[in-house]
């Protein structure tokens, strides 16, 4: 019974009406990031705890293969100060299963890269490549299909507004994307993914291209991919493109070990001033199933003359249901 009323409490912050019951049989969502990091070198003075993002929802099964799911995404942003949070509605989205189709409407998840970011695994540590680097968003308000043909390979569309779920406009042209994903061997996972997102009159269309293999087992996983980005911010030629690596080894049931390098390039060195090599080391403890630590360094090495390579020591932390 207070688990129930806990749920309730929640839905209703959510401003989702729901009865006892219904909240009894669903799924409550529960994620709180944080960290405390401290800078080396000329970052000496950086250091302090910090509140990443925190996800507060709720999923539902329904009768007919349906399945409603709302999520608040509470972080920070860069309109206000560091004392404050904003509070965005994540997903707020209906989902039908039905033999090998899922479809889904609302403000949902994108698949531009949806997939590398669970392979990764440590997103409460780090984003993965292309959201990290602003080359798309997890969530915009559209809708999306995927079809398993069979075992081995899927194929996935999405229609968005494309400005993303902090930015949910409703003209200004669409976002359009397809991905195809194959199983070629055990454990072996290969994806492509292709997508435009349409720019107002006088400003370029923009496209997104990113291609994934990973291979993972019960104790090892490694995964590399390549990220391309025409025409970012709607400007002709601002290209941006990269690689990311990332590998984790368990040890036991408790602990293991990461690693992670991102290459970040920019067409002629138009945006040389954030482009460079980021390096990430760490390990994960889990203390039990809804609490994670993560020690771990880091460090940028950027391309620009002039500027000094960034060294960076945190512990992560995740606690959830």
């Amino acid at each position: 019974m207070k688990r129930i009323k806990i749920l309730i409490a929640l839905l209703v912050l959510l401003g989702l009406p729901v009865s006892a019951q219904q909240t009894a049989d669903g799924q409550m969502i529960v994620n709180v990031f944080g960290n405390f990091h401290t800078g080396f070198g000329q970052l000496n003075d950086v250091r302090g705890f910090e509140l990443d993002r925190s996800y507060i929802g709720y999923q539902q099964n329904l009768p007919g293969n349906l399945e409603i799911k709302a999520v608040m995404d509470i972080g920070q942003s860069k309109s206000v100060s560091d004392y404050h949070r904003i509070a965005y509605i994540k997903n707020a989205q209906i989902s039908w299963k039905n033999g090998n189709w899922k479809l889904s409407g609302g403000l949902i998840s994108t698949i531009q890269f949806n997939m590398q970011e669970k392979f990764w695994g440590y997103r409460y540590v780090m984003k993965s490549f292309q959201d990290e680097y602003k080359f798309g968003s997890s969530a915009d308000l559209g809708i999306s299909a995927a079809y398993q043909f069979n075992d081995n390979f899927m194929m996935d569309a999405i229609i968005v507004n494309g400005e993303g779920y902090k930015k949910v406009q409703v003209e200004d042209g669409l976002a359009y994307g397809l991905g195809m994903t194959a199983q070629v061997l055990d454990g072996l996972t290969l994806r492509l993914y292709g997508g435009m997102n349409e720019a107002t009159p006088g400003l370029d269309d923009s496209y997104n291209l990113a291609a994934f293999a990973g291979y993972k087992d019960n104790n090892f996983s490694i995964g590399v991919e390549y990220n391309a980005y025409w025409n970012s911010g709607y400007t002709k030629d601002a290209n941006q493109s990269g690689f990311s690596v990332y590998s984790s080894q368990k040890l036991n049931d408790k602990v293991s070990i990461y690693a992670r390098a991102d290459q970040l390039i920019s067409k002629d060195d138009w945006n040389k001033a954030n482009d460079g090599m980021f390096s990430l080391v760490g390990v994960e403890i889990k203390l039990n199933k809804y609490i994670q630590l993560s020690p771990n360094l880091r460090v940028w090495t950027p391309k620009a003359d002039g500027m000094k390579d960034e060294y960076m020591a945190y512990i992560s932390c995740r606690f959830g249901l």
